[in-house]
């Protein structure tokens, strides 16, 4: 991904985990006066946290921050032993984007006895103390989603959640989903399951799906690569007829949605926000000042009709 100039100015300063020896890139020493952060990022290899560390870097830059970015690549086991060498650096903060949601907090022990302050982003750390969480207002994305499918369909028809049910955002997601839902009931809900957000897992899922459902109607994906997976296996199967509603909104999505695929519309985030509110509440926590408990993030919903327009 091409990065802007405020990034490329910042990278010195940041170091990698996945990349390096655990020092800042070049062996810089921290900004002059400034605060040492470090980052325990859930995954790199999703383009929305791509553009969530995008708005970390930038924003750390303007507040002369230095970060030390660590990426855990979905092993909870693996973020554990990053957060205990975060902690064993003295970093002056931690923002953490958790693997998993309900079993994290034990990984945070260690922070809490330092006095090290912890913000997470996008993914809440369930039963730990932290200063902030910054997240999409996913509750209301979930019922966006519910509402365009509620639209797609006419108001009937078998539906099933391509879910993630141990990440904090993804059942905020469906909750709101299952919400709007409600509100139609020609619309039934056959089934959730689980392809922990992974697209070849989705796929899978979808090809069952499809045999499980011979008159199946729609599919609600919790991250673009649940909707994508459930697109392939549903144009592999030449069936027609199925609407699917994806998440994220990425590139492929988008483009995906104009050819006039299955694909009809995406809840669109908007992650560089998400990680430049999170540093920004470092900072004003720093300075003394008022840091909201939780800040939700803005979400809207793409389709065919408002991508044609841009």
């Amino acid at each position: 991904m091409r990065l802007p100039g405020a990034v490329l100015a910042v990278l010195g300063l940041v170091f990698a985990a996945g990349c390096g020896d655990g020092k800042p890139a070049g062996g810089a020493p921290a900004a002059a006066g400034g605060k040492t952060i470090g980052v325990a990022l859930r995954t790199r290899s999703h383009e929305f946290y791509k553009d969530l560390e995008a708005g970390l870097v930038e924003q750390a830059a303007k507040e002369h921050m230095t970060l030390v970015i660590q990426s855990a690549e979905a092993d909870s086991s693996a973020q554990a032993r990053q957060l205990e060498d975060l902690v064993t650096r003295k970093v002056d903060a931690i923002v953490l984007i958790p693997c998993e949601s309900d079993t994290v907090a034990a990984s945070l022990r260690g922070a809490a006895q330092a006095k090290i302050p912890v913000f997470t982003a996008d993914i809440a750390a369930k039963g730990a103390d932290v200063v902030s969480h910054v997240a999409s207002d996913n509750f209301l994305g979930g019922k966006l989603a519910g509402e365009a499918m509620a639209k797609l369909l006419g108001g009937k028809g078998k539906v099933i959640v391509i879910d993630h049910p141990s990440v904090s955002s993804v059942q905020d997601r469906v909750r709101g989903f299952e919400e709007a839902i409600k509100a139609h009931p020609g619309i039934q809900i056959v089934g959730k399951p689980s392809s922990d957000g992974e697209r070849v897992k989705a796929q899978a899922v979808m090809e069952d799906s499809l045999t499980r459902h011979a008159d199946l109607a729609g599919v609600f994906g919790i991250n673009d690569d649940s909707a994508l997976g459930a697109l392939r296996a549903v144009e592999a199967a030449g069936r027609t007829g199925i609407s699917i509603i994806g998440y994220d909104a990425t590139p492929e999505a988008q483009a995906a949605i104009k050819r006039g695929s299955a694909l009809k519309a995406d809840v669109i985030q908007y992650p560089k926000q998400i990680g430049a509110k999170t540093i920004s509440a470092i900072a004003a926590h720093f300075a003394g000042g008022k840091v909201e408990k939780i800040t939700p993030v803005d979400v809207g919903i793409v389709d065919a009709e408002s991508l044609s327009k841009k």
